[in-house]
């Protein structure tokens, strides 16, 4: 008799392989591996939350870090090794690793991927700076409300809020478009594949992630771009209520994949 059964949970994050960043770079990588110690460590915190022994035993300390960075660039080609790549890693429970590359195109600067400040608005971004591209990304925001656990704190491939927001939206992944995600206390959670900034009271500010034990915060991951920002002052933790957002405001997205790119918000008419 047939069953319906879901495929195993996985974990998994997503980076860029740069060959920009192979001389070194802000977060002391010479691998071309963009914030590759952030991203164990998210891996390890899901790791420790789901109690899978055999992923901590596999990515803890310096070997672990070592152990992912080398399965990740022997993954690698020559010719991938040439130009930018979106790597996908996957861990199971059992701590067997798996990966997918695919090309992605060059950030306009050095400083989309390790920006000293994000600009308060369009007016302060010179041509030179990280926003780059004249066309923003298109900041929607979602129509229906996603209940925060441990699968939005948390990256695992169980990712169907996500993906039916985006569905809502018809949003592709080569689209210049994201969609926020709203909780159930009509807070932003969090974008589609990218950490959310909104400038509030005179400064960039973030929707905040807690533990389970505190309600998940607002209920987004603790993605690693995002860490870097909160580390360095670039943006601090605030609750963003989703009615608070304005027709054509102006916002940051980050992600692993992409750095810190510019964009607005969109609300439906």
């Amino acid at each position: 008799m047939a069953t319906n059964t879901e495929p195993p949970l996985l974990l998994f994050t997503t980076l860029r392989y740069d060959p920009l960043l192979s001389e070194g770079s802000s977060d002391g990588s010479t691998t071309g591996l963009y914030m590759l110690p952030y991203h164990r460590d998210r891996i390890l915190c899901a790791a420790t939350h789901f109690h899978w022994p055999a992923v901590i035993s596999l990515l803890s300390g310096d070997s672990g870090l070592e152990t992912l960075s080398s399965f990740i660039l022997s993954s690698l080609s020559d010719e991938q090794r040439s130009h930018p790549n979106r790597i996908r890693v996957t861990v199971s429970e059992k701590g067997e690793l798996g990966i997918t590359i695919s090309p992605v195109p060059p950030v306009f600067s050095p400083l989309n991927l390790f920006p000293p400040e994000l600009p308060q608005s369009s007016a302060d971004i010179s041509p030179q700076s990280l926003k780059g591209e004249a066309v923003p990304f298109e900041v929607l925001v979602d129509t229906q409300k996603s209940k925060k656990s441990a699968y939005t704190h948390f990256k695992t491939t169980k990712r169907q809020v996500y993906d039916e927001a985006r569905k809502r939206h018809g949003i592709a992944l080569t689209d210049r478009k994201e969609v926020l995600l709203v909780s159930e206390q009509g807070e932003v959670m969090e974008g589609s594949i990218a950490t959310p900034y909104f400038w509030r009271d005179g400064r960039w500010v973030t929707p905040p992630v807690r533990e389970e034990e505190d309600g998940w915060g607002s209920g987004g991951n603790e993605g690693t771009t995002r860490r870097w920002a909160l580390e360095r002052g670039i943006a601090v933790e605030l609750v963003v209520l989703a009615g608070s957002l304005v027709d054509d405001e102006e916002c940051w997205l980050s992600n692993g994949g992409r750095g810190f790119y510019f964009g607005k918000v969109k609300l439906s008419p």
